[in-house]
């Protein structure tokens, strides 16, 4: 069985593109250069398409405000 991780700390309330964060984020590449964080709606937009190690993870708030890594 594999260890549960979770985000340190808070995200911001609002991704890296300006739109809000609520309950799932992705950090990771994006196509234009750094990264970022973003949220679903920019994740397609601005992501690389891919979550895994060294390319982007995805956050999902649990029921006692924790964010899990869901993917990556």
């Amino acid at each position: 069985m594999t260890q549960k991780k979770y985000w340190i700390g808070q995200p911001p309330s609002t991704d890296d593109f300006g739109l809000p964060i609520t309950d799932t984020f992705y950090d990771g590449k994006t196509r234009i250069g750094p990264w970022a964080f973003m949220s679903p709606i920019s994740w397609p937009k601005y992501g690389i398409g891919k979550t895994g190690l060294g390319l982007a993870q995805k956050y999902q708030r649990q029921s006692d405000g924790r964010w899990l890594k869901t993917e990556g």
